[in-house]
């Protein structure tokens, strides 16, 4: 299946095909209403944690190194991710917000990459069998004819 997930800043402005509006952002952008963005939700579990957050900022540690550490958390805390995968598939598509400038350099683009893998991957799952066929009509106990 195919989903539609895209990335915008919070000065864009809403269009029809954006689904929900989701700002994932851990802080509230200063100066903005809610009503301003045109937001459906605010969620902030599935943004960096604020120590990582703290440390890309001020430069301690590398574009690179943060992407890891922003993945290995996605990772660790899979669960960070269904009310975004829900939003999905409940609405058609996904627009995550930000209020960072530099779209390409926000966490969003990695955000995004683990929720196509994780939707994907639950697909995937839905297309096995939840159980093995019944063959119980197999097991029959050679001293009960």
């Amino acid at each position: 299946m195919s989903y539609h997930i895209e990335i915008k800043g919070i000065a864009q402005p809403a269009e029809p095909h954006d689904g929900a509006r989701v700002l994932v952002d851990r802080l509230w952008p200063r100066g903005r209403s809610r009503e301003a963005l045109s937001l459906d939700d605010w969620y902030r579990d599935a943004s960096p944690s604020p120590a990582l957050r703290r440390q890309y900022q001020q430069a301690e540690i590398s574009p690179t190194v943060f992407a890891v550490r922003y993945r290995g958390e996605l990772r660790d805390h899979p669960e960070r991710l269904l009310p975004l995968m829900r939003q999905v598939r409940q609405r058609g598509g996904l627009t995550l917000l930000t209020a960072e400038r530099d779209l390409d350099a926000s966490p969003l683009p990695i955000l995004k990459e683990w929720l196509l893998f994780a939707l994907r991957e639950e697909d995937a799952a839905d297309t096995e069998p939840a159980s093995p066929p019944c063959f119980a009509h197999e097991l029959r106990d050679d001293r009960n004819p």
